[in-house]
């Protein structure tokens, strides 16, 4: 017999009944997923998965402090459940002190749905999409295109109960879509993402308009060499750099001077202006259309997270507010050491720009510049300023004299998002995007396009 097959809140109860540790923690990941793919203007695959995680997080106090151990697997059986618990009481004997250790969390309001059966995706989540795709490949292939690209949905219930009484329940959705254009030849191509909830607010046939016109935009070709160029960054890649920026943003971290938030001869730059522009970059688990847990949902302690927080409350927070340092991202633990407010990472990130100026008007209002697609292959190069490097990818256009005039070569780039919000003189209409580099792991952001005067492009790259 599977545990898969008992319910998940259920699964959760019966480990903290097994737990002979100090404090135990419990969460019941309850993950399905449906996806579409296709090639060449035909559907190729499609299907749907389903499956449980448990995490067991045990707490060991001692003389020196309270020890962690925690152990997560799939596909647990009814058998393995005790020793699954015994194996993270003994991975907390036999470690040190935590030194994140705090009392877990209590005095939280219970989730009134807690016993309810797991939300569930299936294929029926394209109901609307996969006629629409379809009538897209028909429009693509008389225009001359190939389309390329998948559609996965999933949702993922997590249950968490505590050895203090916490029995909290999130249902996440999250789809996103990415689709590429290419000409038969495979020497032009173009790429557009979105992220969504539930596919209604998804139109196919846009995208593949949109497509078309950057394919369009591509028959001619001009070479440009290195250098700093005047760039539009649309939405995901600005959400790309944004989100590395969030990573990069601990308290600790920073207070310590390891950070590009660090405060030169001691402490963090919160309350120091960014930029001159009025950006706003915030986080807030009620967002529309980017809802996520409103509560600390920890698997794994790390630099902006900590498992002794798991049920803790989120609120809505700005991490730059009207240009200036607000918060950095603080554990319970983080937060004493620093003297910070307590601020743990919530999971979406919208920046607001104030101003709603569509992407196209700002094509429109630049003299010579570039227009990039996206970013992809970030890497970091230096912490203490977060110079990031990467390439462009999937089309990078010449804009003169308010126009699209043709496409140009692919390039590395090295720049800071830090240092970027600092050198940006417009900000554009914030909107919903899929940060494509990200995608794997934050999806729900919604950004302006950004225009900088000039972005670092450090060399010349031959990708696509």
């Amino acid at each position: 017999m599977s545990a898969r097959t008992s319910k998940p809140h259920e699964v959760v109860e019966r480990a903290l009944a097994l737990s002979r540790a100090d404090g135990c923690v419990v969460i019941a990941d309850e993950e399905s997923s449906a996806n579409l793919r296709w090639a060449g203007n035909a559907l190729t695959t499609n299907g749907v998965t389903r499956g449980r995680t448990l995490t067991v997080i045990a707490t060991v106090d001692g003389r020196e402090g309270t020890a962690s151990g925690v152990v997560s697997r799939s596909a647990v059986t009814a058998d393995e459940l005790e020793p699954l618990v015994r194996a993270a009481e003994a991975a907390a004997r036999g470690a040190g002190p935590a030194e994140d250790g705090r009392p877990l969390v209590t005095g939280v309001e219970q989730s009134p749905d807690f016993a309810d059966p797991p939300a569930e995706t299936s294929s029926a989540v394209f109901g609307d999409f996969a006629p629409a795709l379809g009538e897209s490949f028909a429009r693509a292939r008389s225009g001359g295109r190939e389309l390329y690209g998948f559609a996965n949905h999933e949702l993922v219930t997590s249950y968490v109960g505590t050895s203090t009484g916490l029995r909290l329940r999130h249902d996440q959705p999250n789809g996103t879509l990415e689709l590429n254009a290419k000409s038969p030849d495979r020497t032009r191509s173009a790429w557009a993402g979105r992220s969504t909830r539930d596919f209604k607010d998804v139109d196919p046939a846009a995208l593949d308009a949109e497509l078309a016109v950057r394919l369009g935009w591509a028959e001619r070709r001009v070479d440009l060499p290195a250098g700093r160029y005047e760039t539009l960054l649309p939405p995901t890649a600005v959400a790309d750099l944004m989100i590395y920026q969030m990573w990069s943003a601990a308290a600790r971290d920073a207070a310590e001077g390891r950070t590009v938030f660090s405060r030169p001869g001691g402490g963090t730059r919160i309350g120091e202006r960014l930029t001159g522009l009025p950006l706003t970059l915030r986080s807030d688990p009620g967002e529309p259309g980017l809802e996520c847990a409103p509560f600390v949902l920890a698997h794994s302690s790390g630099d902006d997270a900590s498992v002794f927080d798991n049920g803790l409350p989120l609120a809505a927070t700005d991490w730059i507010r009207d240009g200036e340092l607000r918060h950095l991202s603080t554990t319970r633990h983080s937060a004493e050491l620093t003297g910070l407010p307590v601020t743990p990472s919530i999971g979406n990130l919208v920046l607001d720009g104030g101003e709603d100026r569509s992407l196209e008007e700002m094509v429109a209002g630049t003299g010579r510049g570039l227009l990039l697609t996206c970013l992809w292959y970030i890497r970091e190069v230096d912490p203490a300023t977060l110079l990031l490097t990467g390439l462009t990818r999937d089309g990078v256009y010449l804009v003169e004299d308010g126009q699209v005039v043709g496409a140009v070569n692919n390039f590395r780039f090295n720049e800071s998002p830090v240092d970027l919000l600092g050198r940006a003189t417009e900000a554009g209409r914030t909107e919903q995007t899929l940060p494509r580099e990200w995608s794997d792991w934050f999806t729900r952001a919604a950004m302006p396009a950004l225009r900088v005067p000039d972005f670092n492009m450090s060399s010349v790259s031959q990708g696509v």
